[in-house]
């Protein structure tokens, strides 16, 4: 065979090829390109605000919440976007700021001073699609819950170093407002007191503020002058310590560390991290869980701690305050447990009777060894 007639042959079965090739694809029913499913909408970041009554800067409660608030963002990232006023006055002004929010489309509003309860209660029973958080309040809303932390604890323990480093037995107090969790945290830093040093006797003078530098720089003076040489307070500023330390004396930390406003004066620093409750809160909405109620977090929650013990504190007493802390935490020890005896003498809570938070949640009466009367007070 030539080899014209072998490219003849090649090419006659390469063209049958094709040509079966066409017969297979023409009895194929083609299938149309499968249309790609759009892509789904990325969910809009839940909206959360705070209204706080101090500055952020204020070194104690406000910073504490605002380092609450730090710990969400770090927390959820770009599934929420919070924002916050500060200084916002316990008044009518309140409940404007708080609509305010809600205007701007925050779903999830925090009030974080005792003052907004009602204010708060007001807008949401307007608002029924926002929730509602107040911080230290007992009233409640379908969309409106309450949290606190129990800062009697914090002041307990700062009150076992004070009755232990104390040369006059007298320690003070700068009150802010006379309500039930104020006078219980004086209580409660005198129980603490007494626990290691029965002669101890608590002075208190009130502000009636819970922010105002200028007041408790002279409340704190004026308790050094009548012989007060360890404060606490229940104040929102690190005034108190301030003074201490200009005058010689000592003094604790209060919501926040505060050690750097006093290096020389501070003993401790009795602590809130509010981070916990905020992440859950947050997660209840964001999960579609949130309900009405009331929650009451401390040491076991992580809530409350008693930090940066001054290195002069014995270590019996360093040790002491590490007992005390792990007994609250797994329930073991309790700070309002009877004996307990009231200004008066009279006994308000019997032997071996452990308070509940009814009762605690409704003190307004000093014990032994507070002197001076609650204002407004019998």
């Amino acid at each position: 065979m030539t080899d014209i007639s072998k490219r003849t042959v090649v090419k006659m079965v390469a063209l049958t090829a094709v040509a079966a090739a066409a017969l297979v694809g023409c009895g194929k029913k083609e299938e149309a390109p499968k249309a790609e499913a759009p892509a789904a909408a990325k969910a809009e970041p839940l909206k959360i605000a705070f209204a706080y009554v101090g500055p952020v800067g204020d070194g104690g409660w406000t910073f504490a919440h605002d380092n609450g608030r730090k710990a969400l963002e770090k927390e959820f990232g770009d599934k929420i976007v919070t924002s916050f006023v500060e200084k916002v006055p316990e008044s009518a002004d309140a409940e404007r700021v708080i609509r305010d929010m809600a205007g701007q489309g925050n779903k999830l509003i925090f009030g974080t001073t005792f003052g907004y309860m009602e204010p708060m209660l007001k807008a949401a029973a307007d608002l029924k699609d926002v929730k509602f958080e107040h911080a230290t309040g007992y009233k409640t809303a379908e969309n409106m819950r309450t949290y606190d932390s129990r800062t009697y604890q914090g002041a307990y323990m700062a009150g076992v170093v004070a009755g232990k480093m104390t040369k006059s037995n007298t320690i003070g107090v700068v009150g802010s407002i006379p309500i039930p969790e104020v006078i219980r945290n004086i209580n409660s830093f005198t129980l603490g007191a007494q626990s290691v040093n029965p002669k101890i006797k608590t002075k208190v003078v009130w502000v009636n503020d819970w922010f105002n530098p200028p007041k408790e720089t002279e409340a704190a003076t004026a308790l050094i002058n009548g012989g007060a040489d360890v404060l606490m307070q229940n104040t929102d500023s690190p005034a108190v310590l301030q003074t201490a330390e200009k005058m010689g004396k000592r003094a604790f930390g209060w919501d926040s560390d505060m050690t750097a406003y006093g290096p020389k004066a501070h003993l401790g620093s009795a602590v809130i991290n509010w981070g916990p409750y905020y992440i859950k809160a947050t997660r209840d909405a964001l999960e579609g869980k949130w309900a009405t109620g009331q929650s009451w977090w401390g040491v076991k929650e992580g809530a409350i701690d008693f930090v940066s013990v001054a290195a002069d504190v014995p270590e019996d007493t360093k040790k002491k305050v590490e007992e005390i802390k792990a007994g609250l935490k797994d329930g073991t020890f309790e700070i309002w447990k009877g004996p307990i005896m009231g200004q008066d003498g009279k006994e308000v809570l019997a032997k071996d009777a452990v308070a509940d938070d009814k009762f605690l949640g409704g003190i307004n009466f000093y014990v032994k060894g507070v002197e001076g009367k609650i204002p407004g007070g019998k």
